[in-house]
């Protein structure tokens, strides 16, 4: 019999053990490891950042979760995975030995590749890339927002998630002007990204037009292709880049308030192993999802190494959407099946990219099919009604992982819901 274990107990980690459970045989056992207690949604951060949302929102406790479903839970952080020897090291000095790893971890947050960057020690900046995060920087927000100034918001070089930065700029923008104070907070964004919209995936439909004018709309101004050298107290050091790569423009942005995405890497429990992590210390996986040189290893999510879809003058990563995640997690999980019943891996993820994003009063939808182009489907659109289908995720998916269900009908109600709306672009501009 087999013990698969997975380590990461994120969006990824918690859709795998409960679709890998439905996979195992008789005997078979499956645990997973977390650093944290608790799963937590992380696409709601943005509101929880100006306290849309609190902890109890968008979080679960795991242990509940994963005793319901007769899944062994080590509430514990990984300290180093040793491949050769099918040994997880915990952080108490345990050590589990696994049959099958699952690796799930999501990412390390790399603040500290530029000074003052983050809310650690050292640092000027906010983030919402976890609950916690997000809260501290709701803090943050309440106190600034008594003495107006400017704001500054994005992503920095290496970034591979941006939809967050875009998300929170404008909910930002929107919570001020229902407080009826935005005139008093101006706004610049800061991004990596060689355009607006381009969400480091050479851009998706018309996202460059869309959120170009939701920009402008807002008065949010913008700097692009920037490298931030670095962050003192209330000042972000910025060099914006040419096309050539060269040095083309010098800028020192004031801030009151800030909140930059860092660039994300590999955590260290996985980091620096041959054959298992690239240079970054992301996880290598081949099209089933699992490691060329550890075939019994497997990795979802965004701790997976993707390369970057093109060059472009500072350096931008690429993102895993959840749509995506869970098309590998199933995958994973089908995979998993099939080996433990002495048959070849077949499934492969769609990796295709299917993004909401919340601007606070309306939203706007993207879709790439396949993620890098040229695609067969490449659309993106805006409307109230992406506003409403994100709070109508965010609920589906807290109450999909209280039941331990897998069951996508709610993604595939979005993906028809988009397919309506596409009709409808198609009738209204025919020639579009």
């Amino acid at each position: 019999m087999a013990h698969v274990v997975i380590l990461g107990g994120g969006i990824g980690g918690v859709s795998a053990a409960y679709e890998i459970k439905a996979e195992l045989r008789k005997g078979d056992t499956l645990t997973l490891i977390s650093a944290n207690s608790y799963l937590q949604f992380t696409p709601s951060n943005p509101w929880v950042g100006v306290g849309w949302r609190n902890r109890a929102d968008i979080t679960l406790e795991l242990e509940g979760l994963m005793k319901k479903r007769k899944i062994n839970f080590i509430p514990q952080a990984a300290n180093r995975v040793h491949p050769d020897h099918n040994i997880i090291e915990l952080a108490n000095g345990e050590q589990v030995q696994y049959d099958i790893l699952v690796i799930a971890t999501g990412p390390e947050l790399a603040f500290d590749e530029i000074p003052g960057l983050g809310p650690l020690d050292g640092g000027f900046t906010h983030s919402i890339c976890t609950v916690d995060h997000a809260l501290n920087a709701y803090a943050g927000w309440e106190e600034f927002i008594k003495t107006p100034g400017p704001i500054v918001v994005g992503a920095a070089q290496g970034a591979s998630c941006y939809g967050p930065a875009y998300e929170y700029a404008m909910i930002m923008d929107t919570d001020l002007r229902r407080r009826k104070i935005r005139d008093k907070f101006p706004i610049t964004f800061v991004t990596a990204e060689p355009y607006i919209g381009h969400l480091g995936l050479g851009g998706v439909g018309d996202t460059k037009g869309l959120l170009e004018s939701k920009m402008r709309h807002r008065n949010i101004k913008w700097i692009t292709n920037a490298k931030i050298d670095q962050v003192t107290d209330g000042m972000m050091h910025i060099t914006e880049v040419g096309q050539d790569g060269n040095a083309f423009l010098q800028h020192e942005v004031p801030f009151g308030y800030g909140m930059i995405l860092p660039a994300f890497r590999g955590v260290e429990a996985v980091r620096d192993i041959e054959g298992v992590s690239n240079p970054r210390g992301f996880t290598i996986v081949d099209t089933k999802q699992k490691n060329p040189k550890y075939p019994n290893i497997y990795a979802v999510g965004v701790c997976i190494a993707i390369a970057p879809l093109e060059a472009t003058p500072v350096p931008t990563g690429v993102p895993k959407t959840g749509f995506m995640i869970e098309s590998m997690v199933t995958a994973v999980a089908h995979n998993i099946g099939s080996v433990l019943r002495g048959k070849e891996p077949e499934a492969e993820g769609t990796w295709n990219a299917v993004c909401l994003a919340d601007l606070g009063d309306e939203g706007v939808v993207f879709v790439a099919r396949p993620q890098n182009p040229p695609r067969n489907v490449n659309w993106a659109a805006d409307g109230k009604w992406v506003h409403y289908a994100k709070i109508a995720f965010e609920k589906y998916f807290m109450r999909k992982m209280k039941k331990g269900t897998t069951e996508p009908f709610y993604e595939k109600a979005i993906m028809n819901m988009i397919k309506v709306r596409k009709l409808k672009d198609k009738i209204n501009n025919p020639l579009g």
